[in-house]
């Protein structure tokens, strides 16, 4: 019997909800063999829902009292709240009654959320975020995309393990380059954790590219780019700023000059093409990495159209099971991350060594003092 993937979807999460949601979940059955559960505030979302034509049974609600607002503290908010929109998504897919979940609401809430409710994959410490973004010519794999502002060496490490299978199984590139970002090309270049994971990922059987700067990131020189959640997250956020800026000067320099509009009624397919590449409502989502399940949150500006391609991401890593392809790759590090904590030990009883010494020599000294 052919399953039907269900999809358990944050109704109240984004600056547009409901409305935008409803409206997205409605496209997203319309074009895709999957149920959608609309998860909460019932007497909110169902008279909006009958305005929709499509299917009734494609389209489910789940009750939920509370919602995680855009401006809260995750962890305060989570800790007050136990019936919210957010939680209850990642509850569905524990309890199996999804396959997957997404959300546009409060970020840090989904993150604090999947990790409280699905956990971490064996072997993985900190989760992450994976963001797929356009290129010259093709797509790359950023992460952290913001979950983590403070990583370890170990945490980038498993993150180009993670960035690796997600290339594989979404980009369909057998090998994928991996580049570390950093401030040069060369291996010293960077701070104290860039400097050691390079180290690391130099002798991982990965297909290590070495450092990358951040002009490197869309030329399609590597396939995955790893680096810490507070610099992937500025990364984000600047290209998002790039293009908007790029597209209002664009508009008002065609408005500009009578040669100008005339001059666009040719360009305007290109301009179009252009538009559909870079918008990120035409990406979707990025997948919170490294959960027990699969969980995925999208822009919080999200409108209809984006979140319906939200939906249809969330149901392509449902499809291709990209969790487990995740959980398999991490697995296949155990030996890096076992060398990583053996230098861990090292490094551990050298300093107790060198404290040891100094306690003599403090002892010598105040003998010698008496």
């Amino acid at each position: 019997m052919k399953h039907t993937v269900k999809i358990a979807v944050d109704a109240m999460g984004g600056d547009y909800a409901p409305q935008a949601v409803i409206e997205g979940a409605a496209l997203a059955v319309g074009e895709l063999d999957c149920t959608v559960i609309l998860v909460g505030d019932r007497e909110v979302i169902s008279p909006l829902l009958q305005k929709q034509s499509c299917p009734e049974e494609r389209i489910i609600v789940k009750h939920a009292s509370e919602v995680v607002r855009m401006d809260e503290s995750p962890r305060k908010a989570l800790n007050a709240k136990q019936d919210t929109s957010i939680r209850k998504i990642f509850e569905l897919v524990k309890a199996g009654e999804a396959d997957a979940c997404m959300s546009a609401g409060n970020s840090g809430a989904a993150m604090l959320s999947g990790l409280h409710v699905l956990g971490t994959l064996p072997g993985v410490d900190r989760p992450c975020i994976g963001s797929i973004l356009p290129t010259v010519s093709g797509r790359v794999v950023l992460l952290d995309a913001g979950a983590n502002v403070d990583s370890k060496p170990h945490n980038l490490v498993q993150f180009a393990f993670m960035g690796h299978a997600l290339a594989r199984y979404t980009l369909g590139i057998d090998r994928p380059k991996i580049g570390l970002l950093s401030i040069g090309e060369e291996p010293g270049k960077g701070n104290e954790v860039v400097r050691s994971t390079y180290k690391i990922l130099k002798k991982s059987d990965l297909n290590f590219h070495g450092n990358v700067e951040g002009g490197d990131i869309f030329a399609d020189i590597v396939d995955v780019v790893v680096c810490d959640g507070f610099v992937g997250n500025v990364v984000l956020k600047t290209g998002e700023g790039v293009v908007q800026a790029l597209g209002t000067r664009l508009k008002a320099e065609i408005k500009a000059s009578l040669l100008g509009r005339f001059g666009y009624l040719f360009m305007r397919p290109a301009l179009k093409r252009f538009k559909k590449r870079f918008d990120y409502a035409e990406y979707g989502g990025a997948l919170l990495l490294g959960l027990d399940g699969i969980g995925v949150i999208a822009h919080g500006r999200s409108n209809p159209t984006a979140v319906k391609n939200a939906i249809r991401i969330t149901y392509d890593y449902a499809k291709t099971r990209v969790a487990m392809r995740v959980k398999e790759e991490v697995e296949s590090s155990a030996e890096l991350r076992q060398s990583f904590g053996e230098r861990v030990h090292q490094v551990i009883e050298h300093i107790k060594e060198k404290k040891l010494e100094m306690d003599l020599k403090d002892s010598v000294s105040a003998d010698k003092g008496d």
